[in-house]
């Protein structure tokens, strides 16, 4: 299990707010990506649905073709910009989700594009789990309505740091998905993620926190800024916990950047200092992490 992150690396958050107009959430990604960049983050992450409002009304229109890849600049506008983004910074960047459509099932998914340094596409995510949920009297929201589930596991290697396991929001309250990412070698669970205001207080923390303590890995989350005026109130406080689940920096509800310096001996630390890898009782329960998982390639 050791030597899981290969050297340090400094991890970036863009608590992005983004608006109605497709073309200017772009534009304020790349600004905020160059920042980010510039202040020497190697890995940069953007939030879920980032280049458009949040919400079952908005995927329709706001939906992109995204296969057979490479789309073309008319079908994916957020493909390219990503892209662009990460070749013009050689960083990796793990691009939130957008909206994403499948022209021959016209089916609607919530979809992570990740690029290498070079520009490249090294993963694509679609969300597993559905927000589907019901808080009598605070909040009810069914991304089923529109959205469908992705099938996949997704863990990307980075060659110069190592493995790093992406999944979406409401993934996160599924710990078989990170448990199968760590297991297979991830030295960080990501998760581009828009809790809200109710969900947000209650579980957006603990569950960083429980993922990073069940694993011993790095664990980031990265929510939209928090916009009062849409729809949909994203509770923000992005943040990154470390293999012994202390929060390292948390952000507030507004737009910022937060940054985040993730070292493999902490992991390795975690890891001699409370055995958990060594005492697992595979006699009486079984490993998610060996039978029949899907893996994105």
């Amino acid at each position: 299990m050791a030597n899981l992150l290969k050297k340090p690396v400094k991890l970036g958050l863009i608590q992005l707010a983004s608006g109605a107009d497709k073309s200017k959430n772009l534009t304020h990604a790349r600004s905020k990506v160059l920042e980010a960049s510039k202040a020497g983050a190697r890995i940069i992450v953007l939030p879920e649905c980032f280049n458009s409002p949040y919400g079952c009304d908005y995927f329709p229109s706001y939906a992109e073709t995204l296969l057979p890849s490479p789309p073309s600049a008319e079908q994916s506008p957020s493909f390219h910009a990503l892209s662009s983004i990460a070749k013009e910074t050689g960083t990796y960047l793990i691009g939130g989700s957008i909206p994403e459509i499948e022209p021959e099932t016209k089916k609607y998914y919530n979809t992570n594009l990740t690029f290498n340094p070079q520009g490249e596409l090294i993963a694509t995510h679609r969300k597993v789990h559905l927000f589907d949920i019901d808080i009598p009297g605070k909040i009810k929201f069914k991304e089923s309505d529109i959205l469908s589930p992705g099938n996949k596991v997704t863990v990307v290697d980075l060659p110069e740091y190592g493995k790093v396991a992406i999944a979406i929001c409401y993934d996160i309250r599924f710990p078989e998905l990170a448990m199968i990412g760590a297991r297979h070698g991830a030295f960080a669970l990501i998760y581009p993620g828009a809790f809200n205001t109710t969900t947000g207080p209650l579980h957006w923390r603990l569950q960083g926190q429980a993922r990073a303590m069940d694993n011993q890995v790095y664990v980031a989350l990265c929510s939209p800024a928090r916009d009062t005026t849409a729809t949909y109130h994203a509770y923000g406080h992005s943040l990154v916990v470390d293999p012994m689940a202390k929060v390292l920096v948390e952000a507030g509800e507004s737009e910022e950047i937060v940054y985040a310096d993730l070292e493999g001996g902490e992991i390795d630390s975690a890891r001699k200092g409370i055995p958990i890898y060594d005492q697992r009782r595979w006699d009486v329960y079984p490993d998610v992490s060996k039978e029949g998982v899907r893996f994105e390639e």
